[in-house]
């Protein structure tokens, strides 16, 4: 999870977190047990810097994102931190902002390699980051389509026709990344499971809604990823605020949920971003969910679904600083989205996390997934 470009600045909107719980969701029977990993990211340069961390957080977490540029171009680096995550205890998934053939051509043999060598402990490879938002905001794959279907394909087959995509899945290699916009193509584009970002001054609920709908609907798993309020120190929200961005979360039926770990803040901060002040809420976070069982998060569906036109990439972002959004990074907004966004705010309002928002789309049918289904245009009283 690298920053991003755009202007989202303030502190987490919480406002509805204390009415949201695990009971407005429906669950379908499971013989399963949950399978649910909470942990932190490492986005130092050494291997002894990710040791310090661990060694900090592996009482209370059971996975490691290596969020690292610099080690996943040291090879022995990089191993040695694998090694002592998996000695701690903890599953870990890697960093990589390619997956280099040629420059760092060890990343090959290395993926070759990994499921033997940790075995289920390597979870899989965090690719690229943001795509959705590039495309939106920052480094657009595509600049020009002649409508939003095109958009739609030429977004999907940038990623899915990318060399290191593909070397994950010769290698039936589980695809990570975090978002905050376009999880539907995202997932459509190969990947396996998506981090909605709660943070930058985003509805949280809402992202929840988007990742979790998808998620759903195309069958893959989703996670949360808590990352930056503020554009300067000290970056995160406070420690009760991340809190309550965990709980909803993991109440929402996040298979994952992961803090956000970068830069080092202050300097003398051995661990990064994280405060003493963190540290304790993500032990208290820890025991909450031990002392909080739930059905397997695979089987956690929302009650009710909004259905949102086929195609239709807008980032639905509205806040002081973002008045209005675009749509695939190439329109502005056209007349459908003042009524979307007054459909999703009435929805969002009346059913809280029991809301799934999704896309017109023949290829899934999710008849048999919810209870309620709405549609964007439909007058909602």
């Amino acid at each position: 999870m690298k920053v991003k470009g755009v202007l989202l600045i303030g502190i987490i909107s919480l406002s509805i977190v204390s009415v949201l719980s695990i009971q407005q969701l429906s669950t379908q029977e499971t013989k399963s047990s949950d399978e649910f990993y909470f942990g932190v990211s490492f986005g130092g340069q050494t291997s002894e810097e990710a040791k310090v961390l661990i060694d900090k957080v592996k009482g209370y977490t059971n996975f490691f994102l290596i969020n690292s540029y610099d080690l996943t171009t040291n090879e022995s680096a990089l191993n040695e931190v694998c090694d002592y995550a998996v000695q701690a205890g903890l599953k870990f998934t890697v960093y990589f902002d390619f997956i280099s053939r040629v420059t760092y051509s060890w990343h090959q043999t290395w993926l070759d390699n990994a499921s033997t060598r940790w075995k289920d402990s390597f979870l899989g490879v965090y690719l690229h980051d943001e795509p959705g938002g590039k495309q939106l905001d920052t480094q657009k794959m595509f600049k020009n389509a002649a409508s939003y279907s095109e958009a739609a394909e030429l977004f999907v087959q940038n990623i899915t026709q990318s060399n290191s995509m593909m070397d994950l899945n010769r290698r039936s290699i589980s695809a990570f990344t975090a978002d905050y916009v376009l999880f539907w193509w995202d997932y459509l584009a190969g990947y396996d499971v998506l981090y909605a970002e709660l943070g930058w001054e985003l509805n949280s609920t809402q992202q929840i809604a988007l990742c979790r709908g998808a998620a759903n609907v195309e069958d893959k798993s989703w996670g949360a990823i808590i990352v930056w309020t503020y554009y300067e120190a000290p970056y995160l929200a406070g420690a009760q605020e991340i809190y309550q961005e965990m709980l909803m979360a993991y109440n929402a039926g996040a298979k994952y949920v992961t803090v956000f770990n970068y830069p080092t803040y202050p300097e003398d901060n051995p661990y990064g971003v994280l405060s003493e002040d963190h540290f304790n809420v993500l032990e208290d976070f820890w025991k909450y969910v031990k002392a909080n069982p739930r059905p397997n998060s695979e089987e956690v569906y929302a009650e009710a679904v909004l259905v949102l036109p086929s195609d239709y990439g807008w980032g639905m972002r509205r806040n002081k600083y973002l008045p209005e959004d675009n749509i695939w990074g190439l329109w502005s907004e056209d007349e459908k989205a003042p009524l979307i966004l007054e459909n999703v705010n009435k929805l969002l309002s009346r059913y809280g996390l029991g809301l799934d928002i999704v896309f017109e789309d023949t290829r899934f049918d999710f008849s048999d997934i919810y209870s309620r289904v709405y549609y964007w245009n439909e007058t909602i009283r």
